[in-house]
């Protein structure tokens, strides 16, 4: 894998499940480091999710393979100030394990 497309400096994180006063659960996210990606240009669509649409931003993200990198775990890109969460969908191994696919999704910012 060539690192030149590998411009994008992201965080991963994981979720962590905190008990709170109500006996419920609450996520938190835990830092799991800092990495080096390729991320294409996402790609938009409207999907109708519990009878409104909604719009869906679709990205992949290619990585050197890292075991931390799984489903349901995030990735945040920072570009000059400006923060842009991705949730981690599926993790593709390519032939040669010397890339991983990440095929996310976009997290609205709070």
């Amino acid at each position: 894998m060539r690192a030149g497309p590998m411009r994008h400096r992201c965080t991963m994180l994981k979720p962590v499940l905190t008990k709170n006063k109500s006996g419920g659960f609450d996520t938190t996210w835990s830092d799991l480091g800092k990495l080096w990606a390729e991320i294409t240009i996402p790609t938009g669509r409207i999907a109708p999710v519990a009878e409104q649409m909604k719009a869906v931003v679709t990205a992949e993200v290619r990585v050197r393979p890292r075991s931390d990198a799984v489903a349901g775990n995030r990735l945040v890109e920072t570009v000059n100030g400006v923060s842009t969460t991705y949730l981690i969908e599926a993790a593709l191994l390519n032939n040669e394990r010397d890339m991983l696919r990440l095929l996310c999704s976009n997290v609205p910012n709070p």
